[in-house]
């Protein structure tokens, strides 16, 4: 097994929700803080939406470890930031048996 090459700042952002006044609520995104990653491209691609086309990627992101819990452990529906990138988690598993590092698999979709 490779040891990922963690080159990547990447700020974990968690949804919270926020009560809108009117009885709903708006999404607002809270920061849980950087991580560094590995990125690397699997698929990708474009899709009509009625007004506009979306290309849509998708990454693997490793990660250090950590334990289930900590605020640093990424989870489904969690988003990582890089500048103005974003990237939905859609999965997160552990990369072999020693939990040392995890894989994150993620979505970035961008009008085209």
């Amino acid at each position: 097994m490779n040891v990922p090459r963690l080159n990547r700042r990447l700020l974990l952002e968690t949804p919270d929700q926020v009560s809108d006044g009117a009885g709903g609520f708006n999404v607002v995104w809270r920061q849980l803080g950087w991580l560094w990653g590995e990125m690397t491209a699997r698929t990708g691609r474009e899709r009509g939406l009625s007004e506009a086309n979306v290309s849509q990627v998708r990454y693997r992101i490793m990660v250090r470890g950590a334990p289930y819990g900590a605020a640093q452990r990424p989870l489904p529906e969690q988003r990582f930031r890089e500048g103005a990138r974003i990237f939905i988690i859609r999965a997160v598993a552990e990369r072999g048996v020693d939990g040392r590092y995890l894989t994150c698999f993620v979505d970035e979709e961008v009008a085209a």
